[in-house]
């Protein structure tokens, strides 16, 4: 599968996120067609380079339409929705081919049920910096797919960051960390931004150091490739501020809370799987 037909169903924010970076990076791909409810949405698609960027609102069958022909299909749908769409298009999938669900709790089983015996499910956990192709994206594949179909796949979601193979269960577990990830990022700099104005910086110069730190930290990691813990110790002085800093965090039990916050999400995650 060289140059893929893609279909993707719904091009919300994570479904136009990795259609804008399967663009950007120059995929190859035998067609790029891509739907959405409504003629606004579609049309704001539809500039993109190779993109057939279709409306239902405008034509009704364009679902199965884009399926027809597609060698992988992306479900980027509402989780509530994925079934019911599922079992519309599965008499007009091709033969072989894949369909890959963005949905968070949707299952294998549920995909495999919903189109039929036999069909190639996969599950992508992407993450929101997928918009500027810096996304985390787990993957795990039903007994169907072959690793062929696997690469396939994998090659689409490479194009907008990097990718992680796992099982069903690992689905669950990766969400927790890169899956909401970016939120608990947010967090921390919502709340450094909060001790800065603590300490009696504007909001805008508060806004600038908490930000452009996370950015400039993670920046450094992904240029040096150095142990983290090693990049810590290296601005931690013995009997220095940052220590006591430090001191403080370990204090307060961050490393249990965050397994304790990431245990909790994976409970979420199980329960949404299983319809609650």
């Amino acid at each position: 599968m060289t140059a893929p037909a893609i279909a993707i169903l719904g091009a919300g924010s994570m479904g136009g996120a990795i259609l804008r970076g399967v663009v950007a990076s120059g995929l190859p791909t035998r067609s790029l067609i891509v739907t959405n409810r409504t003629a606004e949405k579609a049309a704001e698609l539809a500039d993109l380079a190779g993109v057939t960027s279709v409306a239902l609102a405008d034509s009704p069958r364009a679902n199965y339409d884009a399926v027809a022909d597609a060698d992988i299909v992306l479900i980027g749908v509402k989780p509530a929705m994925v079934a019911d769409l599922l079992r519309d298009i599965s008499t007009s999938l091709k033969p072989g081919a894949i369909v890959v669900s963005l949905a968070a709790g949707t299952t294998l089983a549920t995909i495999a049920g919903a189109l039929g015996e036999g069909a190639k499910a996969i599950r992508a956990m992407p993450n929101t910096p997928a918009i500027v192709r810096k996304a985390v994206t787990g993957l795990a594949a039903n007994e169907h797919c072959t690793p062929e179909d696997i690469a396939a796949v994998r090659a689409v979601f490479e194009a907008v960051g990097t990718v992680i193979t796992t099982d069903e269960d690992g689905i669950d577990r990766l969400s927790t960390i890169s899956g909401s990830g970016p939120a608990y990022v947010y967090f921390l700099i919502e709340q450094l931004t909060q001790a800065a104005l603590h300490q009696g910086f504007t909001l805008a110069d508060s806004r600038i150091m908490a930000e452009q730190t996370f950015i400039g930290a993670a920046a450094l990691l992904d240029a040096t490739g150095h142990d983290p813990a090693d990049l810590r110790r290296r601005v931690t002085s013995p009997k220095g501020t940052t220590e006591q800093a430090i001191f403080v965090m370990q204090d307060a039990g961050l490393d249990s809370m965050f397994i304790a916050a990431t245990n909790a999400a994976l409970a979420r995650a199980k329960e949404l799987a299983a319809g609650a």
